[in-house]
């Protein structure tokens, strides 16, 4: 079977046709793909199967039949539906194409309204209707032809430029690359059926007085503050100028605040750490150019801070992407300007690039963005500085020496610059719901033994395998924060032997740098096992080391 995404969904035949077919779920699925991009709807695959049954038959009148109802069980929802089609192994399967409502809000005869996220179907709640709304518009956005401009109106060195990037592009498929010019800007969408530039293809090809029809002036604002956050630089870029590849190049050689970088020492040399990973300001910038709602009106800021970098762009994160969920869910409120920013390699191209932009932070031991959305805006933060500068050492070490996943890169630095994490703190870090689910970003993470756990099942914590940095040959001492119990155990005991009866906070204030919550279960723990007695009442509870009988 093939993969399930944004635009494909796979159903088997029993639920289409015969006494087992369920319409309605069918039809929710409709209304799903209508309300986003539109999408095919494959039917005759049985689940986690990659070809339909051999002896698997159909008849045209089933078909009809089906497509009859699924109409009559949905609203403004457009159904095609191909011929009966063989597979190479002889079963036949169906394939519903369901085109995107441009102009309404699709819903299932019952008033449902869903919408496709990824590869999933979510409600849309009443107060998302006016989003969901907006989303329309901004997902056809693209593809309109608004002015009447032919090929030959636009500017011709972008035309060439474009071509000759996309032929040069190791993404881009020799198939693509081989057709004919008007063919390959039909093929990104840029060019309509009836010959005219589409709202995209001004975008990337109009000169600037045709762009500057194209919707609401927009102007990219970077301004640099210094330490009183007073305003000391600032420069304006304007969308009908540049092209989106122009416009992010312009940036990154102007914005000389965001190539900076720090030195840390690494043994017997220094290693310079740029203040905003390269790869990290690429993909931010090009999330606020290609995921931007071109049909409301708003400047992108880019804000810099001593010790932070904030990029604001107008319009909310498309329906159903949260700052919760940013790092799993795959939206494209722009597909096709996305399809081409990714095949000329100007960016990730697989949905947000949040995965890439956790990944370079976390190397470099810094925190993990701060993203803030609302209807109007949506703005991520990033800081300056690492958490940990001498994780990087150890980074460094693992990276030379272990192949690691993106997942484990990810889950790893996390870790480290925490020094010790428990289960239920890295699921969240992570955005993940199910705890379980850690395992597959911790990958072979402990098999290596980079990672060692204390505890089990919901008490489990991660921690770096001190191993480490005595292989990296690192002079680091290793943090309290890693102890393991029972040493922690001994040093509580011999704190208390030499000063005596004491309150918890008395015995946290001398071992500072450990987990108040490491602490309390050591000296708990202690209590139960009859080494360490309690006096006092509960605010004035005392705790001191059992006489020996």
């Amino acid at each position: 079977m093939g993969v399930e995404d944004q635009n494909r969904d796979y159903k088997s035949l029993k639920k289409a046709i015969g006494a087992k077919a369920n319409h309605r779920d069918l039809a929710e699925t409709c209304v799903c793909f209508a309300n986003a991009q539109g999408g095919e709807i494959i039917i005759g695959f049985e689940d986690k199967e990659d070809a339909p049954p051999p002896s698997q038959a159909i008849k045209q009148e089933e078909v009809n039949d089906l497509v009859k109802s699924l109409r009559s069980l949905t609203d403004g929802v457009s159904i095609a539906h191909s011929e009966i089609l063989t597979h190479e192994n002889g079963g036949e399967y169906v394939v519903l194409k369901i085109f995107p409502s441009t102009r309404t809000i699709a819903t299932t005869s019952s008033g449902k309204v869903l919408i496709r996220i990824s590869d999933n179907c979510y409600p849309v709640g009443s107060d998302e209707l006016t989003n969901l709304a907006s989303e329309k518009t901004a997902f056809q956005w693209e593809i309109i032809v608004a002015q009447k401009i032919t090929l030959d109106q636009a500017d011709p060195e972008k035309i060439q430029g474009l071509l000759k990037d996309l032929r040069a592009s190791d993404r881009v498929s020799n198939f693509i690359k081989e057709k004919e010019d008007q063919e390959l800007l039909s093929f990104y969408q840029l060019i309509s059926l009836e010959g005219f530039l589409t709202n995209l293809g001004i975008l990337w090809l109009g000169k600037p007085s045709q762009i500057a029809r194209l919707s609401y002036p927009v102007t990219v604002q970077y301004i640099v503050y210094n330490e009183f956050e007073e305003k000391v630089r600032k420069k304006e870029w304007h969308f009908h100028l540049h092209n989106p590849k122009e416009l992010l190049l312009e940036i990154e050689r102007e914005a000389v605040e965001l190539t900076y970088s720090s030195e840390l020492p690494n043994g017997l040399f220094r290693k310079n750490i740029r203040q905003y990973p390269r790869e990290v300001i690429r993909e931010l910038l090009v999330n606020a150019i290609a995921h931007k709602k071109f049909t409301v009106s708003g400047d992108i800021f880019i804000e810099v801070y001593p010790n932070r970098l904030r990029i604001t762009n107008p319009g909310s994160l498309p329906l159903g992407v949260t700052p919760e969920n940013i790092l799993h869910e795959r939206h494209r409120r722009n597909p096709h300007l996305i399809q081409l920013m990714s095949d000329l390699k100007l960016m990730e191209g697989e949905g947000s690039g949040y995965d890439l932009v956790f990944e370079k932070l976390v190397r470099d031991a810094k925190p993990l963005p701060t993203i803030e959305s609302d209807f109007t805006k949506v703005s991520v933060t990033i800081e300056s500085t690492s958490i940990n500068p001498e994780v990087i050492s150890i980074l460094d070490y693992v990276e030379k020496n272990f192949q690691l996943t993106q997942k484990e890169y990810i889950t790893l630095g996390i870790i480290a610059s925490e020094k010790k994490l428990p289960a239920t703190q890295l699921a969240s870090k992570l955005q993940l719901k199910q705890e379980d689910r850690t395992r597959f970003w911790l990958g072979s993470l402990l098999e290596k033994k980079i990672l060692i756990t204390h505890g089990e099942k919901k008490g489990t914590q991660y921690l770096l395998n001190p191993m480490l940095f005595e292989y990296a040959q690192i002079d680091i001492v290793p943090s309290l924060k890693t102890m393991e119990p029972y040493k922690l155990e001994a040093l509580i005991l011999e704190d208390l032997k030499y000063n005596g009866g004491s309150k918890m906070a008395d015995i946290k204030n001398r071992l500072e740098g450990v987990p108040e919550g490491d602490i309390k279960k050591a000296v708990y723990k202690m209590v139960e096992e009859g080494l360490v007695l309690t006096f006092g009442g509960k605010r004035n509870r005392t705790y001191a080391l059992a006489k020996k009988k």
